[in-house]
């Protein structure tokens, strides 16, 4: 399971490499969305090794280029002030872990693994808006 997700996960590193200079919002919706159909094909049929393993698969995918997207967003967004917006992206991912592993125990203790799916796609449909709405101002036009 491990080397799937970490197979995808380096394709996707290759994918956001080659094209994160002229489509970064595309591609930034689109790790979203397939994050959300691996979450969904888990929350559907997880009980189901192949469609785990596919769903790791799409999930490595998604994942392997989230953190260049994001500070490759947060870079241009920022300016001259990357710096101090690098440093807030660190603090904010970190907090990001540490209130996932919160709430992940709280709703596995009281729910069961039956709620990640649904909590997952809660978060990624959250996602998916910031992200269209943030059209011009958090993903600005390449210049030149």
């Amino acid at each position: 399971m491990l080397l799937v997700f970490g197979v995808t996960s380096l394709l996707g590193i290759w994918i956001i490499g080659v094209l994160i200079d002229r489509h970064l919002r595309v591609l930034t919706l689109a790790s979203t969305a397939l994050f959300g159909l691996s979450a969904l094909m888990l929350g559907v049929a997880g009980e189901a090794p192949a469609v785990v393993y596919v769903a790791a698969a799409v999930w490595g995918l998604a994942f392997g280029g989230a953190a260049t997207l994001f500070q490759t967003a947060i870079a241009k967004t920022a300016g001259k002030a990357a710096d101090v917006a690098q440093s807030m992206l660190v603090t904010a991912w970190n907090m990001a872990i540490a209130g996932g592993g919160i709430i992940g125990g709280m709703l596995l203790h009281r729910l069961g693994v039956a709620a990640f799916p649904p909590a997952m796609l809660v978060l990624l449909a959250a996602t998916l808006v910031v992200v269209w709405v943030a059209r011009y101002g958090g993903f600005p036009a390449p210049r030149g």
